[in-house]
Formats: C-alpha cells, sequence, structure tokens
C-alpha cells in the first residue's frame, strides 16, 4: 500500500523518515507550479491528479499541520480512495471562527515579511513551534525547508489555512485512523487531537512527550517508532 506524505506550510522536511513513501509537495513548493488558486478543493484535486498519474487506486495519507487538513479534506470527498489515515500536529478546523481572529493571525503570520524576504523572516515565523528538548538538528532542518517556501506560495497558504473546517465530518470517517500529538504542540493543541480522536470512528491517539508542532524533527526516533505502529496497526 503507497504512503503518501503531506506537509505543513514550512514544506517538507522528513528526509529518509519514510523510506519509500511518497512525499508529495503542495503545488508551488519544491519548484512546483503553483495553483491558480490555492484553496482546500484546488489541493484536494491536485492531489487526486498525482495519484490517479502514478497509478495510485488506494493510499495511506500522512497529513502533518496543513497536510493533516488536507487529508481531511481528501478523505471527506474521495473517501474510497484512502486505506488508512496518519494526521499528526493537525486541527478539523482553523482556530477561530470571528473574522477578526483570521485577520489578526494573517498580520502576526505575515509581519515578519513586511520589509524581509523569507530567508530573513523565516526564524520568526518559528517560533514557538519547538517543544523544550528538540533534537539539535530540528531548528537548521526546520529552517531549511521555510526558508524555501516562495513567498508569494506561503501567503497564500496562509490565507487559505484559515478557511479551513472539517469539524462536522470528524464523525463520518469510515477508515482506521491514528492521531499522533505532540504533548507540548501549542499550533495543534494535544487537547484539540484528543477531542479529534474520541470523534472519529475507532480512532486511536499516540501522544509524543515534550514534543512540539514539528514532532518527525524534535523527536525522529520516537515519531518514527509511532509512526510505525500507526502504519502496521
Amino acid at each position: 500500500m503507497t504512503t503518501i506524505l503531506l506537509h505543513g506550510i514550512g514544506g517538507p522536511s522528513w528526509g529518509n523518515l519514510v523510506p519509500g513513501a511518497l512525499d508529495w509537495p503542495f503545488p508551488g513548493f519544491c519548484g512546483t507550479a503553483p495553483l491558480p488558486s490555492m484553496t482546500f478543493p484546488a489541493l484536494t484535486a491536485a492531489l487526486l491528479a498525482a495519484m490517479d498519474e502514478r497509478g495510485i487506486a488506494k493510499a495511506t495519507l500522512v497529513g502533518h499541520s496543513m497536510g493533516g487538513m488536507v487529508a481531511q479534506d481528501f478523505v471527506a470527498t474521495h473517501p474510497d480512495r484512502v486505506a488508512k489515515l496518519v494526521l499528526y500536529g493537525t486541527t478539523p478546523a482553523f482556530g477561530g471562527r470571528d473574522p477578526s481572529f483570521a485577520d489578526a493571525f494573517l498580520r502576526a503570520r505575515l509581519g515578519p515579511l513586511e520589509g524581509s524576504t523569507m530567508r530573513e523572516a523565516a526564524p520568526a515565523m518559528l517560533e514557538g513551534m519547538f517543544g523544550p528538548d528538540a533534537a539539535p538538528d530540528a531548528y537548521p532542518r526546520a529552517l531549511e525547508a521555510m526558508q524555501a517556501v516562495p513567498e508569494d506560495v506561503y501567503r497564500d497558504t496562509l490565507r487559505c489555512l484559515t478557511t479551513f473546517d472539517r469539524r462536522a465530518d470528524l464523525a463520518r470517517i469510515s477508515v482506521p485512523t491514528v492521531l499522533i500529538a505532540g504533548e507540548r504542540d501549542q499550533a495543534a493543541p494535544l487537547k484539540t487531537m484528543q477531542r479529534m480522536a474520541e470523534t472519529i470512528p475507532g480512532a486511536r491517539i499516540i501522544v509524543i512527550p515534550e514534543a512540539g508542532h514539528l514532532i518527525h524533527l524534535e523527536k525522529p526516533a520516537e515519531f518514527a517508532a509511532a509512526l510505525r505502529d500507526a502504519l502496521e496497526s
């Protein structure tokens, strides 16, 4: 069974953590052509097209952060193409329903770019993303990935993020689902992921102690073990 990795806004940073998996970059990332309009339906359509082009009838989706949102959107619209879900460091909806919350979020996230390049602004974008005991190479790897994201793609992807809401679909997920949560994740809080696990039928959750949002970089051995457990169960 093919495993497809779906990254977050900071771009792919798995390295060889999941041998044999398809590390699929969102359109606009890693030198690929951007979408005319960055929306969740467009991302889902692009993923479906990528699977069709490769002859992948069904896949296990491993989604981190916004990639977990794409996975949720995909399973809601194409459940017959998903064998299993592994969702980590993600939420079922953007954090606030009030439009002013989204505006404040965008101002805070895009603020570092005012008068700066992605290379210069990336350190500020990573603030609060790590737990207290991250692997030594976690920050450099995350920084390198973030600095490689084109500025216009980053802006469009952030705006897309604020539109996401699949809370009503969680209870309809019918494929085996495992959630992996960082105990110290501020972007996708543990309590939120625990509620997701309680709502998705048959889902279970694995908690990585002391991990923040970038679990696979911070705690690579622990994450690899949790992912192996999720994929083999």
